[in-house]
């Protein structure tokens, strides 16, 4: 059971990425109902301090440092499907015991037990995730996963939004009354366990492809060193850990944020988060389309100073008078927030798949994960000790213009919050300089980019009155680069026709990747293969 095949069919990879699609819809549901901001809801409700919760969020990240004996564990036994499965699972046990928490009447205690379950829950997790992300390496066609991975993506978004709805209410409901809000925590973990048994379930019936034959002595620090001596790999690492640390040093504080310092509610909290995850909803498929026509760095390249411009602009919450324009301008943040994250989120992870060599990918996976992770991990420790250290101190800047007719100053003032989100932005920033120095075929540059997106726009906004022309505006627009790419594919979808018959599906997909290399920038209407196995050559 659960054993590896060695040969899964096209059927079979079909089958089993529907399978995917069913476990990303339960398995998000756990997301949105058990992690994040109900997590942090949990641990204001038992009364843990900022510091504790800084440790906290830095739980999820530090756990995948046990990626490292994970590579081992897949490079020895090779049967990924069997060790994703059997840890995901492991690891919801936990949920039950987050579900007991809230009755635990010693607040240390209470904290304890919630950093204990979440050490497991995430712990196990991280496991699985090793061995699952080369399974999908290998599974998912390199040619398909941008479109699949987005759709994955958008399944498990529609889920989540439904769920933040249910756990908003729930958790405004909780809000007034502490005996009644322990039984709504209790009910939110009881049901994402039971979600948890369903994603598991659908897990298990997606195919594996064999891995080749490997060396069972391989040492563990070979497999994580080994991707550190591939240049443009390490490139890459470095943007990816600069950009978790960044990232990691304000989000996680966002919703203490906005309850202790802003005024706000958990379950308006819980809205914001709806609101952004239906702006990921809006244009995810669009960024899969993106990724795999331009290149998922054209994608970082217009998605990462987005989200660092929403980081900045959190700064300045404080500064809006008055509760209804606070949120409105919350609410705008957090559509341009959900729309960034679904492109940065979708495209980093692609690149890392990209990068990686079929086949042998779960080293460079794994550290990915564990530099990420080190990085992620150490940023919401430090953000939680940094607000306790400015909370007693502020930043004053002024300008002071003096004149024969009198004087003018202007001054911006900065408490402990927004002060360290403007250094996350400037690490932000940091990590968009080391994107540009990772190279991925078929880059096309932001400014290209963005200025195709707007004249589609454009041109669709001009069209509105009509049906067609709404159902285009609605569209993510790329203009006649998405044209052009979309004709080279139509091209390697012909090449793969012809050789289906006498290639097997794992040099159909090497052929393909050399397609995607060759260039064709404009490419030639009906080329022979004799035609396009020279140019390949």
């Amino acid at each position: 059971m659960l054993e590896p095949q060695d040969e899964v069919s096209e059927r079979e990879v079909q089958q089993g990425l529907r399978a995917l699609l069913v476990d990303a819809s339960f398995a998000t549901a756990i997301g949105a109902l058990n992690s994040g901001v109900v997590l942090l809801a949990l641990a204001l409700h038992v009364g843990v301090s900022t510091v504790q919760i800084g440790i906290l969020a830095a739980i999820p990240l530090f756990t995948q440092i046990l990626q490292a004996p994970a590579v081992s564990l897949v490079e020895r036994l090779r049967t990924r499907r069997r060790i994703s499965v059997i840890s995901v699972f492991l690891a919801r046990l936990a949920l039950p015991i987050y579900a007991v928490v809230p009755f635990i009447p010693d607040r240390n205690v209470a904290a304890a037990s919630l950093m204990a379950a979440a050490l497991l829950h995430y712990g196990l997790n991280a496991v699985g995730a090793c061995s699952w992300n080369s399974w999908m390496r290998d599974l998912v066609p390199e040619e398909e996963l941008g479109r699949f991975f987005a759709r994955r993506t958008l399944f498990g978004t529609a889920v989540s939004a439904v769920a933040t709805i249910v756990g908003a209410y729930a958790l405004q409901q909780a809000g007034t009354d502490r005996a009644f809000g322990n039984s709504i925590f209790c009910g939110l973990y009881l049901f994402g366990f039971a979600c948890g048994l369903v994603s598991t379930v659908a897990l298990a019936r997606v195919p594996e492809p064999r891995m080749p034959p490997g060396s069972d002595d391989v040492p563990i620090r070979r497999l994580l060193t080994g991707p550190l001596r591939d240049r443009n790999f390490r490139q890459m690492l470095r943007y990816l850990a600069s950009w978790q640390f960044a990232v990691n040093l304000a989000t996680p504080f966002f919703t203490v944020y906005f309850v202790r310092e802003l005024g706000f509610g958990m379950g308006f909290v819980l809205i914001f988060s709806f609101i952004s995850q239906i702006a990921n909803l809006a244009v995810i498929r669009g960024w899969g389309r993106l990724s795999d026509h331009f290149s998922n760095k054209s994608v970082l390249s217009v998605a990462t100073p987005l989200f660092i411009f929403s980081i900045v602009a959190m700064a300045f919450a404080s500064d809006v008078d008055g509760m209804t324009a606070r949120s409105a301008y919350l609410v705008m943040l957090h559509i341009i927030m959900g729309a960034a994250a679904a492109g940065v989120g979708l495209a980093s992870g692609n690149i890392v798949l990209k990068l990686s060599p079929g086949g042998a990918a779960t080293g460079y996976l794994a550290s990915n994960a564990i530099i990420g992770a080190i990085a992620a991990g150490m940023a919401p420790i430090i953000g939680g000790w940094a607000s306790d250290f400015f909370a007693a101190r502020k930043l004053t800047l002024a300008v002071r213009w003096t004149s024969p007719e009198g004087a003018a100053e202007l001054g911006v003032m900065f408490t402990h919050w927004e002060f360290f989100f403007l250094v996350s932005a400037v690490i932000g920033l940091y990590a968009l300089h080391r994107l540009s120095l990772v190279q991925e075929s078929g880059f096309t540059g932001r400014r290209e980019v963005v200025s195709h997106i707007v004249s589609s726009a454009r041109r669709n906004l001009g069209n509105i009155s009509s049906v067609t022309g709404l159902r285009e505006a609605m569209s993510f627009p790329a203009g006649e680069l998405i044209k052009l790419r979309e004709r080279k594919m139509a091209i390697i979808q012909g090449l793969q026709e012809r050789l289906r018959s006498s290639l097997s599906l794992s040099t159909r997909r090497q052929v393909t990747g050399w397609v995607l290399e060759a260039g064709y920038a404009v490419p030639p209407p009906d080329p022979s293969l004799d035609d396009l196995l020279d140019r390949i050559a």
